[in-house]
């Protein structure tokens, strides 16, 4: 396996030092993440597929991106790999298409075919799809259970809309899979929050999906919005300062979920996955140096079953409001994966609307919010 690295910057693109030498016509899968304009208005599908023929391309919008060390805004970062072993396949859907986010996770994993599946890769649109939904379909047809981690696409902090592409031009709704078939593919996965969880724990008494109306039978949007304080002005983007800790189930670990969208007409929070009835509630506030540490520690649980200490290459998906918060240390956390992988290893992604991971080894995916999720990739 070997890797590119590139970042498109100033209408031009800039190849990373450590990037490796590839065969051109070899490369098959290509990575793409950048901000929302610039992915349109500089045809940056037509210019990628005009340097990788060959290759599967997926390109999505995001809310910052992640090149090698740094981290930028209002660019584009790309991964091109060539794989000796591995083989792909990919699976592309838009949700207008479906019922429901569910049917369509469903839907979009039985597209793969199953046998020999190693992996699975999933880019979805951040706006349109329940994301806690669109992984309960996909595990529902998950019989090989593979491990599927992944994200969903940014759009800066506006919320309006994202886009997503496979081998055309992204477009908002799309939903991509890509399949690693193959026993060569080596992948790890971790994932870290490093928030504080506060006050009572609380039961949601009203919901509907990732819509939220009561808390302990009390109005969940005025309850918010009395710990927001001084922040009430600036929503919703203010509520990534304050996340939702839902224990879905009394034995199941903990999720984060973040809010998108307030309605004042209906008083209710949409939150980027599921916040169902019965679950128990806490609120959550930041911690500057427990979530650096926390991706320090999403990089180090990558290392289960004897994985490589020195991935090729290292897909990094962090939560748009962890970057809200740490605003200027943000790279920190970055630095803080990088320490822990070394100098060999690229390191690219994006800042995301939600983030796709098993919490542990052998189990399933979930949809995570406020995290840094960490994919590695080796052949051997």
């Amino acid at each position: 396996m070997k890797a590119e690295l590139l970042q498109y910057k100033d209408s031009k693109f800039n190849r990373n030092a450590k990037s490796h030498e590839l065969n051109i016509d070899n490369v098959s899968f290509v990575l793409g993440f950048g901000h929302k304009d610039l992915l349109i208005n500089d045809k940056i599908y037509d210019q990628l597929k005009a340097k990788y023929p060959n290759a599967q391309i997926v390109t999505c919008s995001t809310s910052g991106e992640i090149y090698d060390e740094f981290v930028y805004d209002n660019t584009v970062v790309v991964t091109a790999i060539e794989f000796e072993k591995t083989t792909l396949k990919t699976a592309a859907i838009n949700i207008a298409d479906y019922e429901n986010s569910f049917v369509a996770g469903a839907a979009l994993m039985n597209k793969l075919p199953s046998d020999d599946l190693a992996y699975v890769m999933i880019i979805s649109d951040g706006t349109a799809v329940n994301g806690s939904e669109l992984v309960k379909g996909i595990e529902s047809e998950n019989h090989s259970k593979v491990p599927v981690t992944g994200g969903l696409a940014g759009d800066s902090t506006n919320f309006q809309y994202t886009i997503v592409g496979l081998n055309e031009e992204p477009k908002t709704g799309k939903i991509i899979a890509i399949g690693f078939y193959g026993s060569s593919i080596r992948v790890g996965h971790g994932s870290m929050g490093g928030w504080d969880i506060f006050g009572l724990e609380r039961t949601i008494t009203k919901s509907v999906s990732n819509k939220l109306f009561e808390i302990d039978h009390k109005n969940a949007l005025e309850l918010y919005k009395l710990y927001l304080g001084s922040y009430i002005e600036q929503l919703p983007g203010s509520a990534l300062l304050f996340p939702l800790s839902v224990k879905l189930k009394e034995t199941d670990e903990p999720i984060v979920r973040t809010i998108v969208s307030i309605d004042n007409d209906e008083q209710s929070m949409t939150f980027a996955g599921d916040v169902p009835e019965g679950a128990n509630v806490r609120f959550m506030k930041a911690n500057f140096d427990k979530l650096i540490d926390a991706a320090n520690q999403a990089a180090l649980k990558t290392f289960f079953h004897k994985m490589p200490t020195t991935p090729t290459l290292a897909l990094l998906i962090s939560c748009v409001g962890r970057k809200v918060i740490l605003e200027n240390r943000t790279y920190e956390e970055v630095e803080a994966i990088h320490d822990v992988f070394g100098k060999e290893t690229l390191h690219a992604g994006f800042y995301s609307y939600g983030e796709i991971s098993p919490l542990a080894e052998n189990s399933k995916c979930e949809l995570l919010n406020q995290t840094m999720t960490i994919t590695t990739f080796n052949e051997v």
